[in-house]
């Protein structure tokens, strides 16, 4: 099955939510679009993200403690069919956006009793100042295969925090090192409540859709279940973009590995019709996860 046929209004209930869900993930850096994935469909990839799961290598369970898992979507042919799904592209554009590029993508999957994710934003374009920008650059979209809640590992979030300055930004070390991946300081400011943060539950079946620039991490799992989400890497307006950003992105995405040569051809051609493009000669911007405040990026600029 490639797409479901049942993407009706009926499922979906959508009247005058589109318009409001676009408003929140452009004020508040992410919002919730419910039932969008079948109850069958999420099914199957929890049946195959589990296979994948359990396929991992101890080495790489031990190093992802904070995360719990980072496997690549292209080691599952049914999250391949997922990140060209119908039902979630009507979603996507849906939200008011169009010419989606997808980059990469990951099973993330945090297994039981295990701890939380650190606070962290995922945007590496920070020497561009369209990052400073309201229009979003990049996107999450999170489809959990289960019901979250902060007892199991649901998503929190600090609104605003993608184009406002938050104390965080001064406070958290670059993301993914391997202190913060291995929890090895749950004191540390990283792992902390905060005053400011929203919990994000939401229903297997849902998409979580957010800005990379969005400050995010996730509860401890303290339930007797994994907890798994497929994060999906988008570029929304991709042709609108400066050109670049557009070099940047088209320059990390990912090419097609040999696990895809097996998979139906269809989905492949999907995946191969998002990927981006560019073919113009400015230089790409140079990646930096380096955050400077509104007022010191563009004094630096002067």
């Amino acid at each position: 099955m490639i797409c479901d046929a049942h993407f009706t209004p009926q499922c979906f209930r959508w009247d005058g939510l589109m318009d409001d869900l676009q408003l929140q993930l452009l004020a508040e850096g992410y919002c919730i679009i419910p039932s969008v994935l079948s109850s069958n469909f999420v099914d199957r990839l929890r049946e195959a993200t589990d296979i994948a799961i359990d396929a991992m290598a101890h080495d790489h369970r031990q190093a992802q403690q904070s995360t719990g898992s980072m496997v690549p979507i292209y080691k599952c042919e049914t999250c391949g069919e997922l990140v060209g799904h119908c039902d979630m592209r009507k979603a996507l554009e849906g939200l008011g956006f169009s010419d989606w590029r997808y980059t990469s993508g990951y099973i993330i999957s945090k297994p039981p009793d295990s701890p939380p994710l650190f606070w962290h934003y995922d945007w590496g374009g920070w020497s561009h100042p369209f990052s400073y920008e309201r229009m979003p650059t990049q996107v999450f979209v999170m489809a959990y295969l289960v019901d979250t809640n902060p007892g199991n590992g649901c998503l929190r979030v600090i609104p605003r925090s993608h184009i406002q300055d938050h104390p965080l930004h001064e406070m958290m070390r670059d993301a993914h090192t391997e202190e913060l991946l291995l929890a090895s300081d749950l004191s540390a400011v990283e792992f902390q409540k905060h005053s400011d943060d929203v919990d994000v539950a939401v229903q297997a079946g849902d998409l979580v859709v957010g800005d990379a620039r969005l400050i995010h991490g996730a509860h401890a799992n303290n339930s007797d279940r994994r907890r798994t989400v497929v994060t999906m890497w988008f570029f929304p307006n991709y042709g609108a973009l400066p050109e670049p950003i557009q070099g940047y992105v088209a320059r990390r995405f990912q090419d097609e590995p040999d696990d895809v040569a097996t998979w139906d051809p269809r989905i492949r051609k999907r995946l191969y019709d998002l990927r981006p493009f560019y073919h113009g000669n400015r230089d790409p911007v140079p990646f930096s996860r380096e955050r400077l405040s509104r007022k010191a990026f563009f004094a630096k600029r002067m």
